[in-house]
C-alpha cells in the first residue's frame, strides 16, 4: 500500500487538536516534530538523551505530521482535514504558519520511520517513558518505568504538558488516593498516578480511541485492574469523589468543567490543569478562583502552564 505523508506548519498550542482532526480522519500516527526538542533545558536535569537531525526541523512553529492511504478519497480527506483545522481559529487557537504540504512515501519506510522519535525519555525525578519496543533497563532502584505505545496519535508523554502533569503528580498524589483523569487520551496520567501510589484511577475520554488507547497502554503497564477508562464528557454524569482530578486538555475546555471538578472532588482535594498556553493563564485562574479554588502553584515550561488547585474544606 502507498502512503502520503500530511505535514502541517504551526504551532504548539495547536499540536493537539490538529493531532486529534488528523487520526479522527484515519491517520494512524502522529510525528511532531519541534526544535524546542533540540535544547530541551530538562535534558541535563533529567539526563535525556536525543539522536536528532536538526534539518528536519523547522526554524519556528512545529510540524506536525501523519500518514494517510492513498486511495480515491484522500483528495476529500485532505480537503476536511484542511478545512477542520482552520475552523480551529473559531476557538482563538494560535494556527501559526498553517501550511499543509503532502509527500508520498513507502510501506517500509512508513512502516518504522516514525519510529526513531521515540525514545525512552525520564521526565521527573521518578518516572521514565519508554516505547513498547525499547527495552529499556531502570537505572535507579525508585525508578518508574511507563510503556508506552504511541501508534494511537497521542505520541509518546513527553510534550511539556504531559511532563508538567506528572511531575505535579509525583508531588502531591498520595498512597491509596482516588484520581479522575479526565480527558485521559494515551492514559498516561493514569498510569502514572497509580505507579505513584493511587488504590484507583478512574479515566475518562469523548474520544473512542483515546479510551482504546488508555486500555492498551494500562493493560500494557499490568495496570488494567486499577484504571478503569469510560467514554465520557469531561464529568457528565460522574458522582464519584475523587482525593486528585487530573486534567491535561485546551484552556478552553478546563473552563467549561471546573465546577464540575468542584463538586466531584473531595475537601482538600486537588484540580490539577494542564494544557494551558500562556496566553490562557490568567483565564483559567481566574475561573478557578472564581468558583472557590485556592491557587496552590503555577509551574511552566517553554510556552505551556500548569496549575495546581486546592477546594478548601468547608469551615
Amino acid at each position: 500500500m502507498k502512503w502520503s505523508e500530511i505535514c502541517v506548519h504551526t504551532t504548539n498550542e495547536a499540536i493537539e487538536p490538529i493531532s486529534n482532526i488528523l487520526h479522527e480522519n484515519g491517520a494512524s500516527g502522529v510525528v511532531i516534530e519541534d526544535p524546542l526538542d533540540l535544547v530541551k533545558e530538562r535534558e541535563n536535569e533529567f539526563g535525556e538523551i536525543y539522536d536528532l537531525d536538526t534539518s528536519e526541523y523547522p526554524e519556528e512553529g512545529v510540524y506536525v505530521k501523519a500518514y494517510l492511504p492513498v486511495n480515491s478519497f484522500l483528495g476529500e480527506t485532505v480537503e476536511e482535514i484542511k478545512q477542520a483545522i482552520n475552523n480551529l481559529m473559531i476557538y482563538d487557537i494560535d494556527l501559526g504558519r498553517n501550511n499543509i504540504t503532502l509527500s508520498e512515501v513507502k510501506e517500509e519506510e512508513w512502516a518504522t520511520a516514525w519510529k526513531k522519535y521515540y525514545k525512552p525519555v525520564k521526565i521527573s525525578k521518578k518516572i521514565t517513558i519508554t516505547p513498547t519496543w525499547e527495552d529499556y533497563p531502570p537505572v535507579a532502584s525508585d525508578e518508574l518505568i511507563i510503556e508506552l505505545d504511541p501508534g494511537m496519535a497521542f505520541g509518546t508523554g513527553t510534550h511539556p504538558t504531559t511532563v508538567l502533569s506528572i511531575q505535579a503528580l509525583e508531588q502531591y498524589i498520595k498512597q491509596d488516593d482516588m484520581i479522575m483523569d479526565v480527558g485521559c487520551g494515551s492514559g498516561v496520567l493514569s498510569i502514572a498516578s497509580v505507579l505513584l501510589g493511587a488504590q484507583k484511577v478512574y479515566a475518562y475520554d469523548l474520544d473512542e480511541i483515546a479510551v482504546k488507547s488508555t486500555k492498551l497502554n494500562a493493560k500494557l503497564n499490568k495496570l488494567g485492574q486499577q484504571i478503569e477508562t469510560k467514554q465520557n464528557n469531561l464529568l457528565d454524569h460522574v458522582s464519584k469523589q475523587a482525593d486528585i482530578i487530573v486534567s491535561n486538555i485546551l484552556a478552553e475546555i478546563i473552563v467549561r468543567f471546573i465546577h464540575d471538578a468542584w463538586n466531584n472532588l473531595k475537601e482538600d482535594g486537588l484540580f490539577i490543569t494542564s494544557g494551558i498556553i500562556q496566553a490562557k493563564k490568567q483565564m483559567v485562574k481566574d475561573q478557578l478562583q472564581e468558583n472557590g479554588f485556592t491557587i496552590l502553584e503555577i509551574n511552566e515550561m517553554e510556552d505551556w502552564v500548569s496549575i495546581v488547585a486546592k477546594k478548601p474544606a468547608q469551615k
